[in-house]
């Protein structure tokens, strides 16, 4: 699979902690949601302004160039712990002031630690590397693939010996804490609690994978928008829940949809077993919610009697968006099991 098109660990409600400088532009650029913007002849202060994360220039002894090992870095928390596959650093718009070379590092440790605990020589917090230093471009999207299983919290990229950076994206698997879900009725169908898009018919708008993102859409391209269709069917996506659980309440959410909200949606589940049933297979599907008609900008919910489930469809008729989609439940005792293994093998 390619890496990037597993979540992006850091927009899942991340954050930007330290950096050992930011001159010239702010590190918190680094993890805005749209891509990289430039406007010549800007200026502030400080020069030129950049969209993304730039230090100052390095100097060695008496105007030297710098030792190379120096570097400036920046420090993440990522959204969700999570089994990162890939990391990509953009340096767009970055041609005379990008850095020579960058490298990442990860750790994983528990509740909120302070920089002092991160940083610290020894303890949870000690960094592996994850990422070895290598050349970087200008103007580039670089990515960097990662090759390993265990789970992560916090990731430190590193640049040699300064430079500006746009845009971090750390894509990879989530791994959620399974204290966090033992007993309680949580959204099965959130990115961040380990859901995920297993498949979708269309997508020409807006990734399905908007519907189970956190936090209420803010315009209507944060949602998921096919589209129109001209012949006759309806479109749709499965989303694999976080793990085999039961639906008590499913909310479809048309916000910021007016005019292009879907007119009908239904709901169907499936549980795919230890026999691996496959998605496709039509009379594997359950109705969870019979097929009701949607309102604009709405959001609909409904108390739903299922049984267990690992996948549920969203059908939307014929076309249309949805802003997002949530299923509150519970797993069941299998589902939490798997979610502990899971749990204790990235460890």
């Amino acid at each position: 699979m390619d890496e990037q098109l597993l979540p992006d660990l850091l927009r899942l409600r991340g954050s930007v902690m330290a950096a050992s400088d930011e001159f010239f532009a702010a590190k918190e650029n680094l993890i805005k949601p749209g891509a990289p913007a430039f406007v010549p002849e800007s200026y502030d202060a400080k020069g030129q302004v950049y969209d993304g994360w730039e230090t100052r220039r390095r100097r060695g002894p008496d105007g030297t160039l710098p030792d190379q090992a120096a570097k400036d870095w920046v420090i993440v928390r990522l959204g969700v712990p999570g089994a990162v596959r890939s990391i990509v650093v953009d340096t767009a718009f970055f041609t005379g002031n990008y850095p020579q070379s960058c490298s990442a590092d990860a750790c994983s440790i528990s509740g909120y630690p302070v920089l002092e605990e991160l940083t610290a020589d020894a303890g949870p917090g000690r960094w592996r590397e994850i990422v070895p230093r290598a050349l970087l471009t200008g103007d580039h999207r670089h990515v960097f693939k990662v090759n390993s299983g265990r789970r992560s919290t916090h990731v430190r990229l590193n640049i040699f010996p300064d430079g500006g950076v746009a845009r971090l994206h750390v894509h990879g698997e989530v791994v959620p804490d399974p204290a966090m879900l033992e007993g309680l009725t949580v959204d099965l169908a959130a990115l961040e609690n380990g859901a995920d898009i297993a498949a979708r018919s269309d997508q020409f708008y807006s990734s399905p994978r908007n519907v189970i993102s956190p936090g209420l859409s803010r315009v209507m391209g944060e949602g998921w928008e096919t589209r129109r269709r001209r012949k006759a069917g309806y479109e749709w996506l499965v989303v694999r829940l976080a793990g085999r659980g039961i639906v008590h309440l499913a909310e479809i959410d048309t916000s910021w949809y007016r005019g292009n909200q879907p007119d009908f949606a239904s709901l169907q589940t499936m549980d795919v077993g230890p026999a691996g049933a496959s998605l496709d297979d039509e009379s594997a599907w359950r109705d969870l919610l019979p097929r009701f008609r949607l309102l604009p900008d709405t959001p609909h919910r409904f108390r739903v009697d299922a049984r267990p489930a690992t996948h549920v469809r969203l059908n939307i008729f014929p076309d249309g968006g949805v802003a997002r989609l949530r299923l509150y439940g519970s797993l069941t005792d299998d589902g939490l099991a798997a979610i502990r293994r899971r749990w204790d093998e990235t460890a």
